[in-house]
């Protein structure tokens, strides 16, 4: 399999930690750094070995993080403190995504985990997009393409979701919750399910209003919205169901009724996802040419440096890509 590619995130949270600390444990054993070596040394690597290609990883002696430095990287980013936003940081995490979706689209890894960055940390820089799931999208397009329809799912072992609208105000959020949205939104879940080995995946619809909308008593999108699309959906074979209720749908799916569940917006789709324990949470970008995964948690910038951050949801964020790449390959 070709070598996994990590992108270090913002320089002043937890990503460059918990990389440090999943290569220490052994997780990363066929995996490709993208960042600041001196980052990398600062949290912790013990030692890293600077390399011009993810083809250099065979040669990579034992006990070294492989670490490819991205053209056009800010000085100094060690010396930058942590747990602060800085558009520096900002810069080089951008730089590190953007090299890692070259290298893949030209065949040299086999699937991209992306550790925490910081939406305002990019915002400052003056990256155009609000985090990684658009930025991935854009980077993925053709030349002249449109772009190509993406939908973030966050998965654990007990429940997975599929989100119609991700980072949005929850206004603008409402008016996105189109019938074209949550139709795109049930093919790609269906298609991206044969890539965890389910070709007929069961689908969960949850509805935008307190219980469904009551009839339309609390609201008439799922009305007029949501169930015309679960039925086109349904005609062409896909097993989607619903509207339900969002405040039991999870639930049901836990216990096994149903194999992913499509939420509405961000908050209603990730909250349960994430009280079931963020450290085996695992974001994977839907509906991309290549295999996207990252950990369910942002940069903790109030830990960052301190020796305290888990590298549990970014070493289950590893193993699903490997699985992912390897039903794709």
């Amino acid at each position: 399999m070709k070598p996994l590619l990590v992108s270090m995130g913002d320089a002043a949270g937890i990503g460059p930690e918990i990389i440090a600390r999943a290569f220490r444990e052994g997780a990363l054993s066929d995996a490709v750094v993208l960042g600041c070596p001196e980052v990398l040394r600062r949290a912790g690597s013990p030692m890293t070995a600077l390399i011009d290609s993810p083809a250099d990883l065979a040669a990579v002696p034992p006990g070294c993080l492989p670490v490819l430095r991205p053209p056009g990287l800010p000085a100094g980013l060690a010396a930058l403190p942590l747990g602060q936003i800085d558009a520096r940081n900002g810069v080089a995490a951008a730089r590190c995504i953007e090299h890692a979706v070259a290298l893949l689209q030209a065949g040299f890894g086999g699937a991209l985990v992306t550790a925490p960055i910081h939406k305002e940390a990019l915002a400052t820089a003056g990256v155009p997009y609000p985090g990684h799931t658009e930025m991935l999208q854009a980077l993925a397009a053709a030349p002249g393409q449109p772009l190509p329809p993406v939908r973030m799912m966050l998965a654990n072992e007990e429940l997975r979701v599929v989100l119609v609208t991700i980072h949005l105000s929850l206004r603008r959020a409402l008016d996105a919750v189109t019938y074209d949205a949550v139709l795109d939104t049930l093919r790609i879940a269906h298609r991206s399910a044969a890539a965890w080995g389910t070709a007929r995946p069961r689908i969960a619809v949850a509805g935008l209003n307190p219980h469904a909308g009551e009839g339309g008593l609390f609201g008439d999108e799922e009305i007029t919205t949501i169930a015309p699309a679960v039925q086109a959906a349904a005609a062409e074979g896909i097993v989607a169901s619903g509207p339900y209720a969002p405040d039991t749908v999870f639930m049901r799916a836990r216990r096994g009724e149903f194999d992913l569940v499509v939420a509405m917006t961000h908050d209603h789709g990730l909250i349960p996802v994430k009280y079931l324990g963020v450290e085996q949470g695992v974001n994977v970008t839907l509906g991309l040419p290549f295999v996207r995964t990252s950990p369910d948690h942002g940069t903790a910038f109030d830990i960052a440096g301190q020796g305290r951050a888990d590298a549990s949801s970014l070493r289950a964020a590893v193993q699903m890509a490997r699985r992912l790449a390897a039903n794709a390959a």
